[in-house]
Protein backbone atom coordinates (compact mmCIF):
# COMPACT_ATOMS: atom_id res chain seq x y z
CA UNK A 1 0.00 0.00 0.00
CA UNK A 2 1.98 3.23 -1.07
CA UNK A 3 1.83 6.09 2.15
CA UNK A 4 2.95 10.00 1.11
CA UNK A 5 6.12 10.60 3.08
CA UNK A 6 8.22 13.40 3.58
CA UNK A 7 12.22 12.80 3.06
CA UNK A 8 13.94 15.98 4.09
CA UNK A 9 17.99 15.56 3.99
CA UNK A 10 21.29 17.58 4.15
CA UNK A 11 24.29 17.16 2.62
CA UNK A 12 27.61 18.83 2.95
CA UNK A 13 28.09 22.31 1.76
CA UNK A 14 30.70 21.88 -0.60
CA UNK A 15 29.05 18.85 -2.44
CA UNK A 16 29.21 20.54 -6.51
CA UNK A 17 25.71 20.40 -7.66
CA UNK A 18 26.08 17.94 -10.34
CA UNK A 19 26.75 15.04 -7.88
CA UNK A 20 23.71 16.32 -6.03
CA UNK A 21 21.49 16.32 -9.20
CA UNK A 22 23.47 12.83 -9.48
CA UNK A 23 21.97 11.15 -5.72
CA UNK A 24 18.89 13.32 -6.25
CA UNK A 25 17.87 11.27 -9.26
CA UNK A 26 19.63 8.05 -8.26
CA UNK A 27 17.30 8.30 -5.31
CA UNK A 28 14.30 9.25 -7.36
CA UNK A 29 15.23 6.14 -9.35
CA UNK A 30 14.68 3.81 -6.78
CA UNK A 31 11.57 5.25 -5.73
CA UNK A 32 9.90 4.91 -9.02
CA UNK A 33 11.44 1.37 -9.86
CA UNK A 34 9.75 0.15 -6.80
CA UNK A 35 6.57 1.34 -8.12
CA UNK A 36 6.26 4.42 -6.11
CA UNK A 37 6.46 8.45 -6.89
CA UNK A 38 9.42 11.02 -5.74
CA UNK A 39 8.71 14.85 -6.73
CA UNK A 40 12.13 16.57 -5.08
CA UNK A 41 13.16 20.75 -4.38
CA UNK A 42 16.53 21.98 -3.38
CA UNK A 43 15.84 24.14 -1.03
CA UNK A 44 20.04 25.35 -1.30
CA UNK A 45 22.48 26.12 1.48
CA UNK A 46 21.46 26.73 4.57
CA UNK A 47 22.64 27.30 8.24
CA UNK A 48 22.22 24.74 10.65
CA UNK A 49 20.82 25.06 14.07
CA UNK A 50 23.62 23.61 15.55
CA UNK A 51 27.11 22.07 14.35
CA UNK A 52 26.84 18.51 12.99
CA UNK A 53 30.13 16.87 12.32
CA UNK A 54 32.36 19.63 11.33
CA UNK A 55 30.03 21.73 9.16
CA UNK A 56 27.62 24.70 10.15
CA UNK A 57 25.96 25.33 6.93
CA UNK A 58 24.24 22.33 4.60
CA UNK A 59 22.77 21.91 1.36
CA UNK A 60 18.29 21.54 1.85
CA UNK A 61 16.75 18.79 0.31
CA UNK A 62 12.70 17.87 0.11
CA UNK A 63 11.99 15.06 -1.24
CA UNK A 64 8.05 13.89 -1.33
CA UNK A 65 7.73 10.37 -1.81
CA UNK A 66 4.50 8.12 -2.38
CA UNK A 67 5.73 4.50 -1.91
CA UNK A 68 6.09 1.83 -0.04
CA UNK A 69 7.28 1.59 3.75
CA UNK A 70 10.13 -1.15 2.30
CA UNK A 71 11.02 1.61 -0.62
CA UNK A 72 11.38 4.33 2.07
CA UNK A 73 13.04 1.81 3.96
CA UNK A 74 15.74 1.00 1.36
CA UNK A 75 16.11 5.03 0.23
CA UNK A 76 17.01 5.68 4.40
CA UNK A 77 19.36 2.80 3.54
CA UNK A 78 20.81 4.16 0.58
CA UNK A 79 21.20 8.03 2.36
CA UNK A 80 22.68 6.68 5.54
CA UNK A 81 25.47 4.52 3.49
CA UNK A 82 26.24 7.86 1.21
CA UNK A 83 28.91 9.95 2.74
CA UNK A 84 27.95 13.52 1.84
CA UNK A 85 24.45 13.24 3.46
CA UNK A 86 25.08 14.89 6.77
CA UNK A 87 21.77 14.20 8.35
CA UNK A 88 17.72 12.98 6.97
CA UNK A 89 14.88 12.47 8.82
CA UNK A 90 11.68 10.79 7.30
CA UNK A 91 7.96 11.51 8.13
CA UNK A 92 4.39 10.18 7.22
CA UNK A 93 2.33 12.62 6.52
CA UNK A 94 -0.88 10.17 5.03
CA UNK A 95 -1.83 9.85 8.50
CA UNK A 96 -1.86 13.50 9.39
CA UNK A 97 -3.68 14.17 5.90
CA UNK A 98 -6.17 11.74 7.05
CA UNK A 99 -6.92 13.40 10.08
CA UNK A 100 -7.00 16.91 9.26
CA UNK A 101 -9.53 15.97 6.64
CA UNK A 102 -11.25 14.49 9.94
CA UNK A 103 -11.36 17.88 11.67
CA UNK A 104 -12.64 19.78 8.64
CA UNK A 105 -15.57 17.18 8.21
CA UNK A 106 -16.35 18.25 11.77
CA UNK A 107 -15.64 21.21 12.04
CA UNK A 108 -18.32 21.73 8.55
CA UNK A 109 -20.76 19.52 10.40
CA UNK A 110 -20.97 21.78 13.28
CA UNK A 111 -21.21 24.86 11.18
CA UNK A 112 -24.11 23.63 9.85
CA UNK A 113 -25.57 22.51 12.65
CA UNK A 114 -24.76 26.14 14.78
CA UNK A 115 -26.46 28.63 11.53
CA UNK A 116 -29.39 26.28 11.23
CA UNK A 117 -31.04 27.38 14.67
CA UNK A 118 -29.18 31.12 14.00
CA UNK A 119 -31.35 31.29 10.98
CA UNK A 120 -33.96 30.69 12.54
CA UNK A 121 -33.76 33.27 14.89
CA UNK A 122 -32.30 35.49 12.95
CA UNK A 123 -35.59 37.62 12.55
CA UNK A 124 -35.38 41.03 12.45
CA UNK A 125 -35.18 42.83 15.85
CA UNK A 126 -36.86 46.28 16.04
CA UNK A 127 -35.66 48.58 18.88
CA UNK A 128 -38.46 49.77 21.16
CA UNK A 129 -39.30 53.20 21.36
CA UNK A 130 -40.70 55.56 23.50
CA UNK A 131 -44.88 56.17 23.27
CA UNK A 132 -44.63 59.59 23.87
CA UNK A 133 -42.32 62.63 22.65
CA UNK A 134 -41.96 63.13 26.87
CA UNK A 135 -40.31 59.83 27.73
CA UNK A 136 -38.34 60.14 24.69
CA UNK A 137 -36.96 63.61 26.04
CA UNK A 138 -36.78 61.91 29.41
CA UNK A 139 -34.09 59.51 28.23
CA UNK A 140 -30.74 59.80 28.20
CA UNK A 141 -29.02 59.91 24.96
CA UNK A 142 -25.74 58.06 26.62
CA UNK A 143 -25.05 57.18 29.82
CA UNK A 144 -22.67 58.55 32.23
CA UNK A 145 -19.35 56.83 32.50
Amino acid sequence: MNRKYELMFIVRPDMVDEDLNKLISTLESSVTSAGGTAKSEVWGKRRLAYRVGKFNDGIFVLMLIEATGATVHEVERRLRVTEPVIKFLTVRTDEELKRLDKVKKLRDAKKKVSAQPAAAAAAPVTPIAPATPEAAAETPASAPV
